[in-house]
């Protein structure tokens, strides 16, 4: 009896997991975003080949966030990560207007995806310049 209310207990109140796959084209800023979300500050970076995967605590719950390399080579392997993916975070460099096509492209092509059907999006526009530091 106590094993059922502790186990109750601890869906109703105890830390709740959730699995983000991060994507978007190379060089959008991804594994910035990933370092400065799990240690609260900008890292030095070099391109993904493969993945990094963290795990970030807020509150109470505890996100396993999946940051895939962007390149064009290594996109058809986003679907391997699909599976199981609660939350999507597609990153696009904001900044890189000559590209903005491509990043529509690869997420409209993500979308239609069944896998992905239940997670819930979030568009990162990474990259924004304040009015004040833009050189016209």
């Amino acid at each position: 009896m106590g094993n059922m209310f502790a186990g109750l207990f601890k869906n109703l109140f105890g830390k709740k997991e959730m699995r983000i796959l991060m994507v978007g084209l190379d060089a959008a800023g991804k594994t910035t975003i990933l370092y400065k979300l799990k240690l609260g500050e900008i890292v030095t970076t070099i391109p993904t080949i493969g993945f990094n995967v963290e795990t970030v605590e807020y509150k109470n719950i505890s996100f396993t966030v999946w940051d895939v390399g962007g390149q064009d080579k290594i996109r058809p392997l986003w679907r391997h990560y699909f599976q199981n993916t609660q939350g999507l975070i597609f990153v696009v460099d904001s900044n890189d207007r000559e590209r903005v096509n491509e990043a529509r492209e690869e997420l409209t092509r993500m979308l239609a995806e069944d896998e992905l059907r239940d997670a819930v999006l979030l568009v990162f526009a990474n990259k924004q310049v304040k009015e004040e530091n833009q050189i016209l």
